[in-house]
């Protein structure tokens, strides 16, 4: 649980010199469609960066709340557009009660359904979607990256947000240079497309990274027995893959330790998983963990497991029970 000032600060520096040389070698390569090859880089390099985002807002990297929160706003407002006070609200909840239909946002129907329960009460564009979800899972995934943008607006939009001044101003800041610098370099269709490959990648990794945490595993609705050991461990999914899966996903891939102890700076839940392991066992409490392309078939499975009652003839759909 030791935080490492050390290490963060040798990430921090490194994952920021890779995304400033990333934007200078923009400037120098200039008005050619080789950029789509640096929109793809500078992409990987923004979910490294929103990947430090998430550990600030668990204040794994400060233990000060006001300095992890200040800082957060560079790495989600000013550097991805994406609004740090609405995202960490919003996974807040989602630690809180992971999987839970009706009280974690990340598992509220939508495009998606995420059971069978949900399926049943699918309306609308939902119950068109939802017959071929599986299919569309990652073509979505594409649009995620605006849908974290449009997010982002729409907190600083509406009344309620703490310190919504700062964050619309650092949203603002972010989208001027941002689309500014694309158009002065790139010509007006060149950087249409740059601005749709990097957003499209962005979103596309974030997707991946975080879709293998809990998307597949069991949903829980209403009151349930569970206490917080269960309730973290049986939702989520560890990856495994060794170092550079470690790397790639920002330290998410031990997701059932950062669960039980989301305090715990990302580079030490490697360490904890043994003993995390080994406790499971001794309490009979199954432990998932399977490999990053084994999670990706897993999620993929599961959500076209649960469109199955929308693809039924509609007089035929029905509410599951129980």
């Amino acid at each position: 649980m030791r935080h490492r000032p050390r290490y963060y600060t040798i990430r921090f520096l490194l994952v920021g010199t890779v995304f400033a040389g990333s934007w200078a070698a923009f400037a120098i390569i200039g008005d050619t469609w080789l950029q789509m090859f640096t929109a793809v880089f500078m992409a990987l390099v923004s979910a490294q960066v929103a990947l430090l985002g998430h550990d600030l807002a668990h204040r794994q990297v400060f233990r000060s709340r006001s300095t992890s929160e200040r800082v957060g706003w560079l790495t989600g407002n000013l550097a991805n557009g994406m609004g740090y006070g609405w995202w960490n609200d919003k996974h807040n909840r989602h630690h809180a009660n992971p999987n839970h239909e009706e009280l974690d946002p990340d598992v509220s129907p939508g495009l998606f359904v995420w059971s069978k329960r949900q399926a049943g009460l699918a309306r609308g564009i939902g119950r068109l979607f939802g017959r071929y979800q599986a299919q569309l899972f990652f073509p979505i995934l594409l649009l995620e990256g605006i849908n974290l943008n449009w997010s982002g607006i729409k907190s600083v939009v509406k009344p309620g947000l703490k310190n919504r001044a700062v964050e619309a101003a650092l949203l603002a800041v972010h989208f001027t240079a941002y689309i500014a610098a694309v158009f002065l370099v790139l010509s007006p269709g060149k950087a249409v497309v740059f601005l749709l490959v990097h957003k499209a990648v962005w979103g596309l990794y974030m997707g991946s990274v975080f879709a293998p945490n809990h998307k597949g595993m069991p949903t829980l609705v209403g009151k349930h027995q569970l206490d917080f050991l269960r309730k973290q461990v049986l939702t989520s999914r560890n990856v495994k893959g060794g170092r550079f899966i470690d790397v790639a996903l920002g330290g998410l891939n031990y997701q059932i330790e950062h669960h039980l102890f989301p305090g715990m700076p990302s580079v030490h839940l490697g360490r904890a998983q043994a003993i995390v392991r080994d406790f499971c066992a001794e309490k009979a409490i199954p432990y998932h963990e399977t490999g990053l392309i084994r999670s990706w078939r897993e999620v993929l499975t599961e959500l076209h497991r649960n469109g199955e009652p929308l693809r039924r003839p509609r007089g035929r759909t029905h509410l599951p029970t129980g």
